[in-house]
């Protein structure tokens, strides 16, 4: 269950107890998660890429354009480390993240920078809490296999609502509940079912306020359930 999975990774946070506040729990919590699900993402093809990222050095193409046509990924992972690997050296797992870090596509990078998760990774290993973090978020699994896309938005949606409380914060201000989106995503689509029914029907679908992907995950899974031949495209406001 989603909840279950959040409450799991939640209690990764007691490891942060005594130099980190409960209030600062999230801001370790939440890009961890993200980066342990891409990482999870990843693992079925890892060694692929870096074989073909290998073949394309010195070759004068862009290695995104090619890894992501032939692996059918929207970023990748150029680094030889991953979470299982970075928990098997404690004694080198600040450089090592940071080098994995850095092996991301750039626009998977630009969401760390947001999170200033170089910073973190440094004053985390100062505290010695990094390998606990680490070790802990290695044994997650937040396969797609396991954890749908849409089951991980709850997921996320639970850890913000936990940091909000946290801060004494309304969870509602960070993200809008999912009864609430499938009843907009129905009044969306209610007049439009001969136009979305149409087989091969292409549709953008954008949020300028997107958070956890939330309204555009379930607006995804409706038309696609609505039309399993349409092919929805998915926006949001650039950051």
């Amino acid at each position: 269950m989603p909840t279950t999975n959040a409450a799991f990774i939640w209690s990764i946070a007691n490891k942060l107890r005594g130099p980190y506040q409960p209030n600062q729990y999230g801001d370790v919590i939440l890009p961890f998660t993200i980066l342990r699900r891409l990482d999870a993402i990843l693992a079925p093809t890892k060694a692929e890429v870096l074989t073909e990222y290998a073949r394309l050095q010195d070759s004068g193409i862009d290695p995104f354009v090619v890894l992501r046509s032939k692996f059918g990924l929207p970023f990748f992972n150029t680094s030889v480390w991953d979470f299982s690997k970075l928990a098997a050296d404690p004694a080198g797992l600040a450089d090592n993240l940071i080098d994995y870090i850095e092996g991301f596509s750039a626009n998977i990078r630009d969401v760390f920078d947001g999170y200033k998760l170089p910073e973190l990774i440094d004053e985390l290993d100062k505290k010695d809490r990094l390998f606990l973090i680490v070790k802990d978020f290695a044994n997650v699994d937040l396969h797609p296999d396991r954890v749908s896309g849409h089951d991980m938005g709850y997921i996320f949606e639970e850890l913000i609502r936990k940091f909000a409380e946290s801060n004494n914060a309304q969870a509602g201000d960070h993200f809008t509940p999912r009864e609430v989106i499938s009843l907009m995503v129905d009044l969306l689509y209610a007049d439009k079912d001969l136009e979305l029914t149409t087989p091969g029907i292409v549709r953008t679908i954008y949020d300028p306020a997107a958070g956890t992907g939330g309204m555009l995950s379930v607006a995804y899974d409706h038309l696609v359930e609505m039309n399993p031949d349409a092919k929805p495209v998915l926006y949001d406001l650039p950051r």
